[in-house]
């Protein structure tokens, strides 16, 4: 697909975001400590201007002005705002935004900028920014700290209604969160595994360390009121034969806090790039935080950086440190220094056994900052897309409905043509049938709506909701993109489901993750996937069903656990008795790429796809007849041209009997939380659950409400036709319908329907524009002639 076209379908959505500036607003001064700020913004700036505005510094100069770092092997720019240290707080305040402004008609930029928080207390000077996006990157409980300021919680409250995105550093602040904001999304502490494994090594000893004797205990972070020093001061009284080695700036704690023996050692603040030879001589890593509220929502970095450094940890019982590393034998968990003591002994004793070494590694190989900051820039790419997109209508609301015109007779000429069905087939055709051939044309629809299947609207909580269940828009087609960006911004999104299995909630489709988490192994390759699987797989000699396909790939385990059951509630027969192209639309994977679908365009109609289909209709030459039956129309309304997007059996009155199809019934629930999935759908393969999926809306639409919306489906025989049933003798007896068509020159059949095929949303527009360029240069000729040279399903 191409990718220029693909980036200016989302410009009204998303855009580049690399046109967009990032200012970082932090805390933490970039050459303080290598933290989450760092890794992540040094990733940022690969393709786009970043820059680290920092707290303000009193300066005696009567004026105000901007310090401007650079730092080796790094764009990123840091900021220093210097401020007359004689200006009160409020005079700082907007001192500071002004500065902000300089900066911003310095720099120039395409667009807006991203402002991304690290702090709330910095929100204040940046409100009246226009922002391309709105980021609360938060780390740590703020609030909870030594000395926070008083305004610090309204701030940050001002800033989480503000925030298009919030991100949070680990698991328990995220929860204690995330009912105060809709896309917020937890991030617990990544690492950069290759820089620490280096201590594995065995580095030469920095000097201060290597005359300190053996065994050595370390610590390498903040030195602040987060740590239990009655642990470090206790610990050394009660083994001096044992060295402590504290690494670390010392902040908001007086010289005389700390604990003082001869065999603890504070060597203060050291580089980031000479840790791991510090770690390298170290024989257990400590973690000895306090149990307050300053550790009570905290992630530690420490945990992957010292164990990637190849080291066991002994850690208070922080909430995250246990959630995430409780369970591995690397990890020892003790709440005072006689506890430490005893986990520290275990520690020395088993240092050189590979066994807790290999279980660490496994875990670390999914905490990579580069895999985060992968996910947190599709993220921001998404949420900018949303505040986009909501700026577009009034107040930024969706677009009013435009009025539908029903059936205006006594004018001339008549109808040209008459479609039945107002999804994606008959919208299109008579949207070019208009525009572009200056037809008149009547669209039928038996529905009180346009949008077939993909109807959505505002349920009476105001959430929009799919009626007919999850359409998510997919596609390779530089055409169809081009062609329905005429009449939507797109909001990105790539689309994840997840496996129930009752135990667990695994990826769909298969995938590494999938197969690691069923069989209980640690894949870490892709060829090492591909290997299992041909080694469950089990050859099927001639492939005819649906159950040939999966079995032959992947064998009887995984054929039982996610397609047997689900393909029984989907379809009401086996798969053993469909047609292999069921099964043959779900990949298997060897890699850990979750997405449902890998199509170079993936999005959402900004609005919905309601408002698509309205602004695709809204054209005088076209009048619709909602919620009445093409075969009741009055033949003053026919026309030279059918377009026939319903079943075709139907159309023919069933003359050889009807078609099977597969229905749907739907349960639309609404919830009063905010979210309820981790992803938009969660597909239920057993039997012994009625339902085969549910989908819970927000997250496909991007909505923000305090609300959740959320739809079961349980298919059935009976309803709506939804699923052609792919078997030999339904394909033979279309055929006699098809021929029969042949009979029909002034019919077009297309769409689902009319083709009896399942087709994507974007296949069947696809079909739409190959019928009306193949038509259009005759249409001004002899109407009858071109419809003969089209045929049927084209």
């Amino acid at each position: 697909m191409n990718e220029a076209l693909s980036a200016q379908a989302l410009a009204g959505s998303q855009g580049t975001l690399s046109d967009a500036p990032l200012i970082c607003f932090s805390h933490l001064r970039w050459d303080f400590v290598l933290q989450r700020p760092q890794h992540l913004m040094r990733r940022f700036a690969a393709d786009r201007r970043v820059y680290f505005w920092e707290e303000m510094i009193p300066t005696d100069h009567h004026l105000a002005y901007l310090e401007f770092h650079s730092f080796d092997g790094t764009t990123v720019q840091a900021i220093r705002p210097r401020v007359p240290r004689t200006q009160c707080a409020a005079e700082a305040e907007r001192t500071l935004a002004r500065l902000l402004d300089q900066m911003l008609g310095l720099i120039g930029a395409a667009r807006p900028p991203v402002l991304w928080f690290y702090t709330p207390q910095m929100w204040p000077i940046a409100r009246h920014v226009p922002a391309t996006a709105v980021v609360y990157d938060c780390m740590d409980e703020l609030s909870n700290f030594r000395f926070a300021p008083p305004d610090l919680r309204r701030n940050e409250a001002d800033l989480l209604a503000a925030a298009d995105v919030v991100f949070t550093g680990g698991y328990s602040i995220w929860e204690a969160k995330r009912d105060r904001h809709d896309n917020i999304h937890p991030f617990p502490s990544s690492v950069d595994a290759a820089h620490f494994a280096t201590a594995r090594r065995g580095a030469l000893q920095p000097a201060d360390q290597a005359a300190i004797p053996g065994p050595r205990l370390g610590y390498a972070g903040v030195i602040d009121e987060r740590l239990d020093l009655g642990i470090i001061r206790d610990l050394a009284t009660a083994r001096p034969d044992w060295q402590i080695v504290m690494i670390g700036p010392v902040v908001k704690l007086s010289e005389a806090e700390l604990p003082r023996a001869a065999n603890i050692h504070w060597l203060g603040s050291r580089d980031y790039a000479d840790l791991p030879a510090y770690m390298s001589g170290w024989d257990v890593a400590l973690m000895p935080f306090a149990m307050n509220e300053a550790t009570r929502f905290i992630s530690p970095t420490k945990t992957p950086e010292y164990l990637a450094a190849g080291l066991q940890v002994v850690s208070t019982p922080v909430r995250d440190v246990r959630r995430h590393y409780g369970d591995l034998a690397a990890v020892r968990i003790a709440d005072d220094a006689a506890g430490f003591a005893g986990a520290i002994e275990t520690a020395l004793q088993g240092k050189e056994s590979r066994e807790w070494r290999n279980e660490a590694d496994r875990v670390l190989a999914t905490l990579s900052w580069d895999a985060t900051f992968r996910h947190m820039n599709r993220l921001l790419g998404e949420a900018a897309g949303h505040r986009t997109a909501a700026a577009l209508g009034p107040q930024g609301r969706r677009p009013p409905r435009f009025p539908a015109p029903g059936i205006r007779r006594g004018k001339s000429p008549a109808y040209d043509v008459v479609i039945a069905g107002a999804g994606f087939a008959g919208s299109v055709l008579a949207q070019r049938l208009a525009e572009g051939s200056g037809k008149r044309v009547l669209v039928v629809d038996r529905r009180e709506h346009i949008g077939g299947n993909a109807y959505d609207h505002l349920n009476e909580a105001g959430l929009l909701v799919h009626r007919y269940g999850p359409h998510i828009f997919h596609t390779n087609s530089d055409d169809v993109v081009a062609y329905l960006s005429q009449f939507t911004h797109w909001r990105p999104y790539e689309h994840r489901v997840l496996a129930d299995l009752g135990n667990m909630r695994v990826p769909m489709p298969i995938n590494r993750t999938t197969v690691n988490a069923v069989y209980g192994l640690d894949l870490t390759t892709d060829a090492e996937v591909e290997a299992f699987l041909a080694a469950q797989a089990e050859p099927v000699a001639e492939i005819r069903t649906a159950r040939d396909v999966v079995v032959n790939a992947v064998g009887e385990r995984l054929y039982e656990t996610f397609f047997r059951g689900y393909t029984r509630k989907q379809w009401g027969l086996d798969p053993s008795e469909l047609d292999k192209l069921v099964t043959a639309r779900v990949p298997t994977r060897t890699t850990t790429d979750d997405r449902y679908f890998t199509d170079r365009f993936q999005a959402m109609p900004a609005h919905g796809y309601t408002r698509m289909f309205e602004a695709m209709l809204d054209h005088p030459l076209i009048d619709l007849a909602l919620g009445t039956d093409f075969h009741d129309l009055p033949p003053r309304d026919l026309a030279p041209l059918t377009i026939y997007t319903g079943p075709i059996d139907a159309f023919f009155g069933h003359r050889f009997g009807k078609l099977p199809y597969r229905s749907l019934t739907f349960r639309h629930e609404t919830l009063d939380q905010r979210r309820l999935l981790p992803v938009g759908v969660v597909n239920f393969p057993s039997e012994d659950v009625p339902y085969t999926r549910i989908t819970e809306y927000k997250h496909l639409t991007g909505q923000v409400h305090p609300r959740t919306a959320i739809t079961y489906e349980i298919p059935s025989d009976e309803g709506d036709p939804y699923y052609p049933v792919p078997r030999p003798e339904n394909q033979a007896l279309f055929k006699r319908y098809e021929e029969l068509a042949l009979t029909r020159p002034d019919v077009i059949f297309a769409g689902r329907l009319g083709s009896y095929r399942y087709y994507n949303m974007d296949q069947v527009v696809g079909q739409a524009l190959s019928i009306y360029r193949r038509l259009a240069p005759q249409l001004d000729a002899q109407m009858t002639r071109a419809v003969e040279s089209v045929g049927i399903g084209d």
